[in-house]
């Protein structure tokens, strides 16, 4: 992402000139636009026009609208994001008040205007403007029969490919049609890394799985890169690094991440990060349950006693629909990081974001044991039973 303009006042209203440059900036984006902000874009218009005979055609015409945003659709797969909303300023193609839908597009600018700035939103175009932010990780998590391609950037877990081939079993004496179907298999998830991993960009690759899948896997494909003279392959073999995971699916991609020989590896990367944080928060709710809290009240109450070490906060939270609630959770972040906290915004695209939103998307380690807490949690239990 390329900051082109930044007027933001002392009130924290104002206006950022952005230009999105590579697929995940369009989440980036997707992030900062809320309903009630001003948009003003590049689009095309379907418009119909009136000749002196009479007869009516239509032709499409590019212009540059503002809209007040009412809707926002994201598409995570194709990276595609709309905007719709009314026109709010004069144009010669389209009335005030008209409802038009804006596809934002890469590398065309637009701008952005909110009444509101807050210091999340703020951060995040910080990071979305900052090149060392940007995906450095693949990963390939597969079983027998089934492998998920993926791409672990910093925001989100890209699904690239899924291949599936039914695998006959072993039967005594023959093992032909098993060895034939694995090795169709393997063949489809070399195609599938070579098509859609970039070596140019990506550190590391991971190559997890249950059993000695892995250790196959790798064996085959580089002794076919070897058969074949496969430069591009050969040359990055060191950049593949087998680890285990206890299925193909893409849920077994938080396992992988949290094995120690890959968490240094990749301790340059966000999504370790993230990982590493809420790996060290279920390991606190198991050995010192006193220190671990989620949902927005528990952990309200401990950043009130200034408890809070680390706080685990998913950025769904920050696309609420309601101001005074989305408000409440920028007011907590802003508050744990003037207590000398730590905040970790997890993305919900990514595995452990997914994780963390299933506890309520708010959770946090303290640095002591807040008893209050600890007691309002028995008596609400007790309380339920």
């Amino acid at each position: 992402m390329k900051l082109v303009r930044k007027d933001i006042e002392k009130d924290n209203a104002g206006q950022v000139t952005l230009v999105p440059e590579e697929p995940e900036d369009m989440w980036h984006t997707y992030n900062l636009v809320q309903v009630g902000d001003s948009l003003r874009a590049s689009t095309i218009r379907k418009v119909q026009t009136e000749s002196s005979t009479g007869s009516v055609g239509s032709n499409r015409v590019r212009t540059t609208l503002t809209l007040c945003v009412e809707a926002i659709d994201f598409d995570s797969q194709a990276c595609q994001l709309r905007v719709k909303g009314t026109n709010i300023q004069e144009n010669e193609y389209v009335k005030m008040g008209a409802y038009h839908t804006i596809e934002l597009e890469p590398n065309r600018q637009f701008t952005l205007a909110k009444k509101q700035w807050d210091s999340v939103v703020l951060e995040r175009i910080e990071q979305a403007c900052d090149p060392a932010w940007s995906a450095d990780v693949a990963a390939v998590v597969m079983q027998e029969g089934l492998a998920h391609i993926c791409l672990v950037t910093p925001s989100m877990t890209l699904t690239r490919a899924k291949v599936e081939v039914n695998i006959p079993r072993k039967r005594k004496g023959n093992c032909s049609q098993h060895d034939r179907a694995l090795e169709r298999f393997y063949e489809q998830v070399v195609q599938g890394i070579q098509r859609h991993i970039n070596f140019d960009v990506v550190k590391c690759i991971l190559v997890a799985s249950p059993g000695f899948v892995r250790e196959q896997f790798c064996d085959y494909m580089f002794q076919q890169a070897v058969k074949t003279d496969n430069k591009v392959l050969l040359e990055n073999r060191s950049k593949f690094l087998q680890v285990h995971a206890s299925s193909g699916h893409k849920y077994s991609l938080k396992e992988a991440l949290c094995d120690p020989s890959v968490a240094s590896r990749l301790s340059d990367t966000k999504a370790a990060g993230e990982v590493k944080a809420l790996d060290d928060f279920y390991k606190m709710l198991q050995h010192e349950p006193d220190r671990a809290f989620y949902g927005l009240k528990q952990v309200e109450k401990a950043n009130e006693a200034m408890a809070i070490d680390t706080l685990l906060i998913s950025d769904e939270l920050f696309r609420h629909q309601d101001v005074a609630t989305r408000s409440r959770y920028v007011k907590l972040v802003d508050s744990v990081k003037e207590n000398a906290g730590t905040v970790r915004i997890f993305s919900s695209l990514h595995v452990s974001g997914e994780q963390l939103s299933q506890l309520t998307g708010v959770a946090a380690i303290l640095r002591f044991p807040v008893p209050e807490l600890s007691d309002q949690e028995d008596d609400s239990s007790s309380e339920e039973d």
